[in-house]
């Protein structure tokens, strides 16, 4: 492979994809939509001189196959991410552009030898525990009734113990979000169309991808973004549920490593991959950590507010790509100074009034809600 498509290739994880590919001697050509919530300023200015790119949807049957031509490999990054209820885009995007990528690669024998897709640790839902009566299980979401009531903890589906968390491996899947179940429709329309037709196809289910360049303008940028920006304006911090879920958090740049090394090789083909950090931590310890490289002496505050649709503990197991001989290379204190300096290098024009008032919205939505049972104030811990 000489020329590489990588759509949404103008944001996080696409730009610093694009970096390495360049930097490994590949072509490269760039299809990005530039949406306004992620790029308000148009193509960044991060994206290498060498680089060819074209605007558009890559949902458009005339610009998807526009940006087709010429290339034997394709990464897949363009995606809907949110927390808003607009479920239909998220399938628009992630599934029904991926199902268009096959049929025009096999509507125009087009000679790509592989598609490597955006997939996420979302298609494993509420994740994986043990339960020490009944052994394992994967439980269904938390009800409305239950988090209302401030009851954070998963309990055993069959026995309503409790149980503990557990890494998850890529075996059982079990999305109950409209993002994650688009998601695994992309790997099942991926891997199945691709062995009909001889397209090798892989999956990469990232965890919570952190580090330079993750937009201050999307609300789905996740956890460091909002709790930066509320450091930076002198705000603690604010937890949702009691703190203490558990998450895996991976840089941005082990991110493109994994996705190149997939691309290259064969063992890799037809196959579903967690792409993971190499540890697991509770939010309130991340908040304190963060908190620390910012410099800012406040303790992270719990509101009593939780986020319907999150999942309790997740963190994913890496350990089948490290069969391949990728690890991450970063560790949780790196990747949160590596955003804190870039997020200072951007300045500080614009970003408070963005995040109180994507907070807004989502309140507005009932995205964000609250519980009286849930305790307020700090955390309470140091």
């Amino acid at each position: 492979m000489d020329k590489i498509l990588v759509t949404g290739g103008a944001g996080f994880i696409g730009s610093h994809t694009v970096d390495l590919l360049v930097e490994k001697g590949y072509q490269v050509r760039i299809l990005d939509s530039l949406q306004e919530r992620v790029h308000p300023r148009g193509w960044p200015s991060y994206l290498p001189d060498a680089v060819e790119r074209v605007r558009g949807d890559v949902c458009d049957r005339d610009t998807l196959a526009s940006a087709l031509e010429g290339v034997s490999g394709v990464i897949h990054l363009a995606a809907y991410q949110d927390y808003m209820p607009d479920f239909s885009t998220f399938y628009r995007v992630n599934t029904v552009s991926t199902a268009l990528l096959f049929e025009l690669i096999v509507e125009g024998h087009l000679p790509i030898e592989k598609v490597v897709s955006a997939s996420s640790q979302a298609v494993y839902g509420e994740g994986k525990y043990l339960c020490p009566p009944c052994g394992l299980v994967y439980p269904p979401f938390r009800s409305e009734e239950q988090l209302s009531g401030g009851e954070w903890e998963v309990r055993c589906p069959r026995c309503s113990g409790a149980v503990e968390p557990q890494a998850i491996d890529e075996s059982t899947v079990n999305p109950h979000t409209a993002y994650g179940i688009s998601k695994y429709a992309l790997e099942l329309t991926a891997t199945n169309l691709g062995r009909k037709y001889g397209i090798a196809a892989v999956n990469m289910r990232y965890s919570i991808v952190q580090g330079p360049r993750n937009s201050f303008f999307n609300a789905y940028s996740g956890i460091a973004r909002r709790f930066t920006l509320r450091l930076l304006a002198g705000d603690p911090p604010v937890c949702y549920e009691d703190g203490r879920q558990i998450r895996d958090y991976v840089h941005v740049s082990d991110v493109a490593r994994a996705n190149l090394l997939v691309l290259e090789d064969d063992r890799a083909d037809y196959r579903s991959f967690n792409v993971g950090g190499p540890t697991s931590t509770r939010v309130l310890e991340f908040a304190r950590l963060l908190c620390r490289i910012c410099d800012v002496d406040i303790e992270p505050r719990l509101s009593g507010e939780y986020r319907f649709g999150d999942t309790r503990h997740t963190y994913s197991s890496w350990d089948s790509l490290a069969e391949l001989g990728w690890r991450p290379e970063y560790g949780l204190e790196t990747i949160l100074t590596d955003y804190v300096a870039w997020v200072r290098a951007q300045g500080p024009a614009g970003i408070r009034d963005f995040y109180a008032d994507s907070e807004r919205k989502m309140k507005s939505m009932g995205i964000v809600r609250t519980t009286s049972a849930a305790p307020q104030g700090s955390s309470g811990q140091h």
